[in-house]
């Protein structure tokens, strides 16, 4: 298998490790790593816990043959320590393995969260092709099961390597010598119950092996179907209110029932899977249990050894036979882990993709510059992701303290506005904001965490920024004093506030931001023409230094405007021009031939250190 450039693709274990594996060389390695060799300790004291019960069955079975009550208490007392050994190392191991796997939790939901939530990366993943839907599930669900049964099947497996080595040299020694003709010569074989049992175990192994293959394909198919159902719930959680207000309850019912019949599909297919492997796992797990002492019961019955060398052996043999079987016993989970981290992979290597498309010289390049008092758009052209056009390329210089009104295709001024706010990377050219300046973007419903208003005002900032009497006053002003007395009460407002008084609330949090640059898209759509404007007034009156740039198609924002951009299609691209401005004006079909002109292509230079502030 190739990768995007050609390259052959890494294989699974070093992608995974790549992704994975800095938890053990981060900042806090030192402490992970002293998790990490207690946890093998404490697993090795697990490992001693069935010796020591072999060799306690040896005695008790030899105490019971010859009838000694002195020896058989002796037994008792010996398995009450071995007991309570067992029970302090299996408190100690289960601490410090769950801590461990947290640990591991923690720093990977953190690593992937900061590759999501960063400029936009959330937003702009959504446009790019592959297996990365649901990512909220992937970060909450696939890496939960990624940590805690990577730590599970990884003790399990060192666990039954250390098992393998300490009762391969007990059944070894147990086996003695037999004699065999082969060809009229005898031949003394040493050692022969662990040959057979390292046979009976890769003959079973094997087996397994090829009737399990289609549950890892089962399985895999499973968690996919599980995702889009938890996905499909959380839209309509997400969507209350609109599907409460179309009653629309009977067809979301219908698309979940559809939904969930993918998931009836991957449990009926997983059923099929387990079946198949029941039938085997059935059948060896009852002979595993018996096949030792049948195999070893001939030399008891010779009088060669004693009935406690008899189940000290069969117990040998299943210790044995147990740890070369692990293959069988964690092939299911195996597979369930393996496609949970393949869906954590899919969205790391998204965003990793997307970093290294977003960062080429081919597209926008958005930075702050000292030199710069207003807006500029030098060669700026706007596309797909898929390359094809959006927006022309075009030269625009706002000013400090415009107020300009973006008409025309709706999608390409949105997608201007997403250039701007470094969310929209694919194209070409460059877009210059001042240094020392702030931005704000309304959209059209803003967005309204739960929690109590003063946190929703100052969002995305700190709650103690806004005092109480701060927020009641920015409440006042754009009509919401009635929610004055609301300030710390937690609440999911979007489902509380009707759209208006959403839009309204944009506006009080633009009040308790001041910024400088203000971008509205479609921020007064759902209020009626005199609230519209007075809320525009309100802006004049109380930020009248701000630039303010608005994406509206409506007569009434006119008014409010000194500049008009028109956004109009033809050929299935956008042209960006320039119209005359105020309520009664014509659109002018002049293609921006005082303002906007295409240049020469020049590639973007490198962003300074200045350019890196806030976006």
């Amino acid at each position: 298998m190739t990768d995007r450039a050609g390259e052959p693709r890494p294989s699974f274990t070093r992608r995974f490790l790549r992704f994975a594996g800095g938890y053990w060389a981060g900042e806090a390695r030192l402490g992970v790593w002293l998790l990490t060799a207690a946890l093998a300790l404490l697993t090795i004291g697990q490992v001693v816990v069935p010796v020591l019960i072999n060799l306690w069955s040896e005695r008790l079975f030899d105490a019971l043959e010859q009838r000694s009550m002195d020896r058989f208490v002796t037994m008792i007392g010996a398995v009450g320590v071995i007991i309570a050994f067992n029970i302090v190392n299996a408190v100690l191991h289960l601490k410090v393995k769950r801590r461990l796997q947290l640990g591991w939790r923690d720093w990977l939901t953190r690593k992937l969260l900061e590759g999501w939530l960063r400029r936009g990366r959330h937003h702009q993943i959504a446009y790019l092709p592959g297996d990365h839907d649901n990512p909220d599930g992937r970060i909450a669900e696939d890496i939960r099961i990624t940590t805690e049964m990577a730590i599970d099947l990884g003790h399990s497996l060192t666990y039954c390597a250390l098992l393998l080595i300490s009762f391969t040299n007990i059944l070894w020694m147990l086996s003695g010598r037999i004699s065999v003709t082969v060809f009229g010569t005898e031949l003394s074989v040493p050692g022969h119950l662990l040959f057979i049992a390292l046979l009976y175990a890769a003959v079973g192994t094997t087996i397994a092996l090829l009737v399990g293959q289609p549950l890892v394909d089962a399985v895999n198919r499973r968690q996919g179907f599980e995702a889009h159902f938890r996905f499909g719930l959380a839209r309509v959680r997400e969507n209350g209110q609109a599907i409460a207000l179309l009653h629309s309850e009977s067809a979301e019912r219908g698309r979940l029932s559809g939904l969930f019949g993918g998931v009836k599909t991957g449990w009926h297919g997983q059923t099929r899977a387990l079946g198949h492997m029941m039938l085997f796992s059935a059948t060896y797990s009852v002979l595993s249990a018996a096949f030792p002492i049948l195999v070893a019961a001939p030399r008891y019955i010779a009088g060669t050894i004693s009935l406690g060398v008899l189940m000290q052996t069969a117990q040998a043999f299943q210790q044995t036979v147990g740890a070369l079987s692990w293959p069988i016993d964690n092939l299911a989970r195996a597979a369930e882990w393996r496609a949970s981290v393949e869906r954590v992979l899919s969205l790391h290597e998204a965003l990793e993709r997307l970093d290294d498309e977003t960062g080429k010289a081919g597209h926008i390049l958005v930075e702050r510059s000292d030199a710069h008092r207003g807006l500029s758009f030098h060669g700026v052209a706007i596309d797909n992701p898929d390359g094809t056009a959006v927006v022309h390329d075009f030269d625009l210089e706002i000013r400090r303290g415009d107020r300009v009104l973006i008409v025309g295709d709706p999608a390409a001024a949105d997608r201007l506005f997403r250039a701007v706010a470094r969310a929209w990377p694919w194209g070409r050219g460059r877009i210059v904001l001042p240094t020392d300046n702030r931005v704000f973007f309304m959209p059209e419903r803003p967005y309204l965490p739960y929690d109590g208003l003063r946190a929703v005002l100052a969002y995305p900032g700190l709650e103690a920024t806004v005092s109480p009497a701060k927020a009641a006053k920015a409440l006042t002003l754009v009509g919401l004093e009635h929610l004055a007395g609301r300030l710390d009460t937690p609440e999911r407002w979007d489902e509380a506030l009707s759209v208006p008084e959403r839009q309204r609330l944009g506006f009080a949090r633009l009040l308790v931001a001041r910024p400088d640059w203000i971008f509205l898209e479609d921020a007064t759509d759902s209020l009626d023409a005199q609230s519209e404007a007075e809320l525009l007034d309100l802006i004049g009156r109380e930020l009248p230094e701000a630039t303010v740039l608005t994406i509206g198609n409506h007569a009434g924002l006119a008014a409010y405007h000194t500049r008009r951009l028109v956004l109009e299609r033809t050929n299935g691209a956008v042209t960006l021009r320039e119209a005359a401005a105020g309520p009664a004006a014509e659109v002018s079909t002049n293609v921006l031939s005082r303002i906007v002109h295409v240049p020469p292509r020049l590639p973007p230079p490198h962003p300074s250190p200045a350019s890196q502030g806030r976006g």
